[in-house]
């Protein structure tokens, strides 16, 4: 089942000769479950990608759907809850909220939303990234590969209907990377969770289920 899908979007920055088209015309569709690499250099029109997905920037034109439903159509109110529900975000810089312990960093989205954490399913994240003994840590005394795994639980928590995951592993040495993404792979499996990530790091993209390929703003070819 097709869970995201992408028509003709552009993103145009100016007008005239000095317009810049960040994104030129981008198609693709991401299936349920599945786990997506858009690899592209920086200046590629990546992680203007990104915010388009995750309804954090409007495109100048074309379409965005989730789940069968177009963000355009949404004013900001509603993209805000669908984003809160529908989306899981997961940022190079982890975005934890440092006077909150790692609990309670990973279930606030669902606590924002008015809404009684899963105990059940978030306590099989935490036990499956290993976050077991560091429940009542705060983000400040864990090491950068923690905070990540905390940030990808977090995003898992809501059981979002995809996570958009923008150079997890930006801030991580090689080997605290894959070990990241190994997991961030093997929980979506279990979870039956969709991912789309964003990186530069051809190494890391090949972990991935599916690659996409995109320069100067165009999509040039998938695996």
């Amino acid at each position: 089942m097709e869970i995201l899908k992408t028509t003709d979007l552009k993103k145009h920055y100016g007008s005239g000769e000095s317009m810049v088209k960040a994104l030129d015309g981008v198609s693709l569709s991401v299936e349920q479950g599945k786990f997506t690499a858009i690899v592209g250099t920086s200046g590629s029109g990546k992680s203007t990608l990104l915010h388009m997905l995750g309804g954090l920037d409007k495109p100048t034109s074309g379409s965005v759907k989730i789940g069968g439903k177009e963000l355009s159509d949404m004013n900001d109110e509603q993209l805000t809850i669908f984003r809160r529900r529908q989306i899981g975000f997961i940022f190079q810089n982890y975005n934890l909220v440092p006077i909150l312990n790692v609990y309670e960093n990973i279930v606030l989205p669902i606590e924002l939303d008015g809404n009684t954490a899963d105990k059940r399913f978030v306590g099989g994240i935490v036990k499956m990234l290993g976050l077991k003994e560091k429940l009542t840590s705060l983000p400040g005394n864990l090491s950068g590969g923690q905070q990540q795994r905390v940030a990808i639980a977090r995003a898992l928590a809501t059981k979002p209907a995809i996570i958009l995951a923008d150079e997890p592993t930006g801030n991580l040495d090689s080997r605290t990377s894959q070990d990241v993404l190994s997991l961030l792979k093997a929980t979506s499996a279990r979870f039956n969770q969709t991912i789309v990530m964003i990186t530069h790091n051809e190494e890391i993209a090949q972990l991935a289920d599916e690659v996409i390929r995109i320069e100067d703003g165009k999509i040039v070819n998938g695996r």
